[in-house]
């Protein structure tokens, strides 16, 4: 196995304001590096860092409760513009990681269907307390 398959990379949005990355690669000696470096970042990125999410996003999370279509979720919220609702709540949603995809391969599929991630459903716990 090369030292390349072995390269971690880690970005960590430092500042919102000057839009500045920290970029972080390690070339890990053994396993037990990896799983140590790993664990050090993963421990960094859920303490550290609040996430930042839209009114959108949280009014998206909120009527979650399984597997929905775009539509169920455009009517719960009571949207009709499709490329708005797209654009303000789910990608946004998607990249932050709260919503998944139940079929990723095909993201364009007629069966397409999304689901809060474990991300999502603790960020929506959070609300209900």
């Amino acid at each position: 196995m090369s030292r390349e398959t072995n390269r971690i990379e880690y970005k960590r949005k430092l500042s919102e304001e000057l839009d500045l990355e920290k970029e972080v690669i390690a070339f890990p000696v053994d396993k037990e590096v990896q799983s140590a470096l790993e664990e050090q970042v993963g421990e960094q990125d859920t303490d550290e860092v609040t996430p930042q999410v839209t009114d959108q996003v949280k009014d998206l999370l909120k009527v979650m409760t399984h597997e929905h279509t775009r539509r169920e979720l455009q009517e719960m919220l009571q949207l009709t513009d499709r490329e708005y609702f797209r654009k303000e709540y789910l990608i946004k949603a998607i990249d932050g990681g709260f919503v998944a995809l139940t079929i990723p391969d095909k993201p364009n599929s007629s069966k397409q269907k999304y689901r809060l991630t474990q991300k999502g459903e603790n960020l929506k716990k959070s609300f209900e307390q």
